[in-house]
């Protein structure tokens, strides 16, 4: 679960109504991305901000086992208005479909965390019974977690191409003055990972080996709307490995769609930036909490090569059954709860899936087409 977006819940309930101020409000990382697609990301782009402002800062490993299981591993630094910073590690673990068709339950850990603290390069995360730590040529962290003895995290996962961030620097920043942003936004990735090592449950070791993604992700901001939706998709196949981050701003900022997503291959990226899409197919309004829920997905990359070779790709396909659907509120700090003082009406859901039926990426480079099956993991998300 992306903590992100429970931070805009907070900012939705607790916060004061904003104006209209038009699309005109927001920079988009997209500008940057006419004129330079992304960077390659160095030691420095993997810092903490840790912000003494609202903001919500955090670093998540997505995780495709060879087993079947699919999980992720999550550190989150938050603030509110600068009175109160605490941080949280999450785990979720979702069990493969079994020969008989039953399926375990998913497996959610979430813990406060005491004493955090940082390494002296901000590279590093710290705090009692847990470690994110990079290491020292800044190809890989170890993830250790002895906090809650459901899930004992030791993992290992070493990027096998090299991170990006869309543009320049990553960043969508937020306000009337382009000259002084009141927030940003930021993302930056791992795209195509190796894992090792396992997370221990009640029942016994899940070894997660196999493939995975680092995301390392800052919301900097006052308390307010920062997006209204998202859309996520995580792909992993032999080959190639593609990854999309998309959110919606409220109208505040003109319901500005803001995607960024890129595609590599083992030790080379073939193409990232922000020309892609993400939608949703086959939409039906969920009873429960009446948001869009969609039963199907397409999502397109376009971009170049170094070379400066066309690059499109499409992943197009149902959804499948659910894995979850995740009720943000009843997930958020007790402090959060706190502030919001049980506003009535808000509904923050995170609907989760990873089809059964694998889909297929297509993906033409120049003139040549290839066609490959692997897993994807799809988050929809609704706010406001």
């Amino acid at each position: 679960m992306n903590w992100l977006k429970q931070q805009q819940v907070l900012a939705n309930v607790a916060g004061t109504q904003e104006p209209i101020y038009g699309p005109s409000a927001i920079q988009s990382v997209a500008n940057q991305a006419q004129t330079t697609p992304y960077t390659e990301l160095q030691p420095e782009d993997l810092q903490w901000t840790a912000m003494e402002s609202t903001c919500v800062e955090t670093q998540v490993f997505y995780l495709t086992a060879d087993s079947g299981h699919i999980g992720m591993a999550q550190v989150i630094y938050s603030n509110v208005a600068g009175i109160r910073t605490t941080c949280q590690f999450n785990t979720k673990i979702f069990y493969p479909n079994q020969s008989n068709g039953s399926k375990t339950p998913n497996l959610w850990s979430s813990d406060a965390l005491d004493n955090h603290g940082f390494d002296s390069r901000k590279l590093s995360f710290y705090a009692d019974g847990c470690a994110v730590t990079l290491n020292d040529d800044a190809t890989a962290y170890t993830v250790k977690s002895a906090i809650n003895e459901s899930s004992i995290v030791n993992l290992t996962v070493s990027r096998l191409t090299p991170g990006f961030q869309v543009g320049s620097n990553g960043k969508s920043y937020f306000g009337t003055d382009p000259h002084h942003p009141w927030g940003k936004m930021r993302h930056a990735f791992w795209p195509r990972c190796h894992v090792e090592g396992s997370i221990i449950t009640k029942e016994g070791p899940i070894d997660f080996k196999g493939r995975g993604i680092f995301i390392h992700a800052l919301q900097g901001m006052k308390p307010h709307h920062a997006a209204a939706k998202w859309s996520f998709a995580d792909f992993q196949s032999p080959t190639f490995s593609a990854v999309m981050m998309e959110y919606t701003t409220p109208p505040s900022y003109g319901s500005t769609i803001v995607n960024v997503g890129g595609i590599v291959k083992d030790g080379e990226i073939i193409c990232a930036g922000a020309a892609n899409t993400a939608v949703h197919r086959d939409v039906h309004e969920d009873p429960e909490t009446e948001w869009p829920e969609p039963k199907a997905v397409q999502f397109t990359w376009s971009g170049k090569t170094k070379a400066g070779e066309d690059v499109h790709a499409e992943l197009a396909g149902g959804l499948g059954q659910r894995l979850d659907k995740v009720d943000v509120m009843a997930n958020v700090p007790g402090f959060v709860k706190t502030l919001v003082g049980g506003v009535v009406g808000t509904k923050p859901y995170i609907y989760q899936y990873s089809p059964q039926q694998n889909l297929e990426l297509k993906i033409k480079i120049g003139s040549d087409e290839t066609v490959e099956e692997g897993v994807l993991f799809a988050e929809a998300t609704f706010i406001s």
